[in-house]
């Protein structure tokens, strides 16, 4: 599909499925609840769609040649979320701005006005690279947002918001988006270095010591956002976002299992730390990841169960609506996920396999599944470092928010704070991710044109 007219008719033509599919969930789920259909919730729906459509003939004048499996893939992936959102609104008894169905659309509104601006303002994203290290400033600078006083909040024992009036927002999302640019630009021009091997130690090629002080470095970033935050979640994102880059940079497997023995190591001190108490009287936030930990390994115990906050209710009563969902779901509408805990947002794939069934929730992560090979494939078809490093590290923000958010739903792995994008409740997270597609859609435009005039 090298004829640029093409590409864009393909995706035209996935749009339209992608509508059908999302305003089909939206009509299924108020007649499975309902049983009737509410206008006004399908007006907001195709209001999103003519969004998206804006995006689809935005690519025709400053992206001819993007991606066309990203645009339509998102969009399902976003329409389902608004339904199951809408699902548990209507449990609730929640109507009008209350409702997170609302603020959903909204935030989807917003999200997808930034990727347009995100498009039209980056022509060629190798102009990237010339804001490295600003990448850096403005990534610590927001990671370190939320600990400033009078404007970080903590919100279900995570101080990783910033709070002003009612408006709340994670800045660590945006954060996770200039990590990406910084670390791109930066392993172009350090790979060489990075690639040169050290002693050899159990078997294994380390790399010279100077050379591991970036990886450190990073290292002790992450685990202060950890530490001091409470925050799982996002400093195993930072981590292996950096882990995987410059796995990717240099072809070492040395550096994943570097960084795979510092994260055990990490994780071992912080939960030994939090068992003697000497977290909190330091005032560091170690003790919620440290629950978080017991719940994963004894998620039924009675005890953890019936504690009213930070207990093992709400992973245990998403096991059962899985459960309950079966091979084919109860049906969009006629489930209880809301009985669950943060059915909305941490437990949303819960809620989805409850009224989807296996076979839902399979369908959904291969579409994620699509998402990320299409990025990763972007990346390998890129003709420098920095086009293969920042495509593959965005592709791999995504793949890593799934695994760790699906893995803690279903106890593969501990419980975090992360979301799962495009579907969970969320703005910060939309906006974020939305960003990261129209940044993967201006990557796709920009190789392709370039593999064009070398031909």
């Amino acid at each position: 599909m090298r004829n640029p007219q093409k590409v864009r008719g393909v995706e035209a033509w996935l749009l339209v499925v992608a509508w059908a599919i999302a305003g089909g969930a939206i009509m299924m789920t108020q007649l499975g609840a309902l049983g009737a259909i509410d206008a006004t919730v399908l007006y907001l729906a195709g209001g999103l769609g003519l969004l998206t459509l804006a995006v689809h003939i935005v690519l025709r004048f400053v992206a001819r040649e993007a991606d066309p499996f990203l645009l339509p893939i998102v969009t399902v992936l976003n329409g389902l979320g608004i339904a199951q959102i809408y699902s548990i609104d209507i449990a609730n008894g929640h109507e009008g701005w209350a409702a997170d169905s609302i603020r959903q659309v909204a935030w989807t509104a917003l999200a997808i006005v930034a990727a347009i601006i995100v498009l039209v303002v980056i022509r060629n994203h190798r102009v990237l690279t010339r804001y490295r290290y600003l990448s850096m400033f403005a990534a610590i600078g927001l990671i370190l947002l939320p600990m400033v006083p009078g404007v970080g909040s903590t919100i279900n024992g995570a101080n990783v918001w910033i709070s002003i009036g009612t408006f709340s927002f994670q800045p660590g999302e945006i954060a996770k988006i200039f990590l990406a640019i910084f670390f791109a630009g930066y392993l172009m021009t350090a790979r060489e270095s990075l690639s040169v091997a050290g002693k050899r130690i159990l078997g294994l090629r380390l790399p010279r010591m100077r050379d591991l002080g970036p990886i450190l470095i990073v290292w002790l970033l992450c685990m202060a956002v950890l530490v001091v935050q409470g925050d799982l979640g996002t400093g195993l994102l930072y981590f292996g976002l950096f882990t995987v880059m410059i796995y990717v940079a240099t072809g070492r497997r040395e550096w994943i299992i570097i960084g795979m023995v510092l994260v055990v190591l990490a994780v071992g001190v912080m939960f030994t730390l939090a068992q003697t108490h000497l977290s909190e009287a330091a005032g560091l936030g170690l003790g919620r990841a440290s629950d978080r930990i017991d719940i994963w390994l004894n998620p039924f115990d009675q005890e953890l169960f019936e504690q009213e906050y930070g207990g093992s209710g709400q992973i245990v009563r998403g096991l059962f609506g899985m459960a309950h969902g079966g091979m084919f779901g109860t049906g969009l509408g006629l489930g209880r996920p809301a009985i669950t805990p943060q059915a909305a947002d941490d437990f949303i794939f819960a809620s989805l396999g409850e009224e989807l069934g296996l076979v839902g929730v399979f369908a959904i992560l291969a579409l994620f599944f699509i998402l990320v090979t299409r990025g990763l494939r972007i990346g390998f078809r890129g003709p420098d470092d920095f086009s293969k490093l920042l495509a593959v590290g965005l592709a791999f923000v995504i793949a890593i928010q799934v695994f760790i958010v699906v893995g803690g739903v279903t106890r593969v792995i501990p419980m975090t704070g992360l979301t799962l994008p495009f579907m969970a409740s969320g703005g910060s997270s939309l906006l974020s991710n939305w960003i990261i597609i129209a940044l993967l859609l201006r990557l796709s435009d920009s190789i392709r044109k370039t593999q064009e005039v070398d031909a």
